[in-house]
């Protein structure tokens, strides 16, 4: 009997190693990001302060610890962000004029705005919950104190027949909220490209306890109120005879 050698099968060759591929390199955190552009930001605002805080500090902070007979400085009414707020009630047929409100705003107030959509649904406005009917931004710091010196210098003195702000428009804890019917006002704008004038609403949030402290804030930042001429006049002409300022005449009655 012949014994006859099996042949070993030949090993399988090795599949050939396949390249490694090199992963793409990892962007950075959106927090890191983030934080770098609010330090930038910070470090901006440092370097050029706005002029009217800087005139809060000098001159109407004394002023108002000796006005208000306040020991403390942190006691000071001060401001603390201003809110500014823009309703279309268009919004519901036309969404595209939300972009235009979005590019005005920002131009304004120096910050991109945020969309506003309905809490609720309320069927006899045509209005559906989450449907976008405005646009608003909240500035604070730096940009807080640059807008409120644009809008008290620049923009109120050129609404038409403008005899100052109402006095009556505070909200019992030293907040004034004051409303628009133009946008225009804002040098800002380029009155060629807007398609439709608009009205606006901004709030100006202080750390006032009372209404008259948050009048005492914005009176010494220039604000002016309405009928203040007039009655510093007539109290003036007062002063002067020594008889209180007589009260105006009644029609006469048939």
């Amino acid at each position: 009997m012949a014994d006859e050698k099996k042949e070993k099968a030949p090993a399988p060759e090795k599949a050939a190693a396949r390249p490694k591929r090199e992963r793409p390199q990892q962007k950075a955190a959106p927090k890191a990001e983030k934080a770098v552009v609010a330090a930038e930001a910070k470090a901006a605002d440092q370097q050029l302060p706005a002029r009217l805080r800087l005139r809060f500090e000098q001159e109407v902070a004394p002023m108002l610890m000796r006005e208000l007979k306040i020991e403390n400085r942190m006691r000071v009414p001060k401001l603390e962000k201003i809110t500014i707020n823009m309703a279309l009630n268009e919004a519901r047929d036309n969404v595209k004029i939300l972009d235009s409100a979005v590019e005005e705003i920002a131009q304004i107030a120096g910050q991109k705005p945020v969309l506003t959509r309905a809490r609720k649904a309320i069927s006899n406005f045509k209005l559906r919950q989450g449907m976008p009917i405005g646009v608003m931004v909240t500035l604070r710091k730096e940009r807080m104190w640059e807008f409120f010196d644009r809008l008290v210098n620049v923009a109120l003195p050129r609404v038409r027949d403008f005899r100052g702000v109402s006095d009556k428009a505070f909200d019992g804890r030293g907040n004034y909220s004051l409303g628009l019917r133009e946008h225009t006002i804002f040098a800002e704008l380029n009155l060629d490209k807007v398609e439709k004038v608009k009205g606006l609403t901004i709030s100006i949030t202080t750390s006032a306890r009372s209404d008259f402290e948050g009048m005492m804030l914005l009176k010494g930042l220039g604000l002016p109120f309405r009928g203040q001429a007039e009655r510093d006049g007539a109290s003036a002409g007062a002063a002067a005879v020594g008889k209180p300022a007589a009260p105006a005449a009644a029609p006469a009655q048939d």
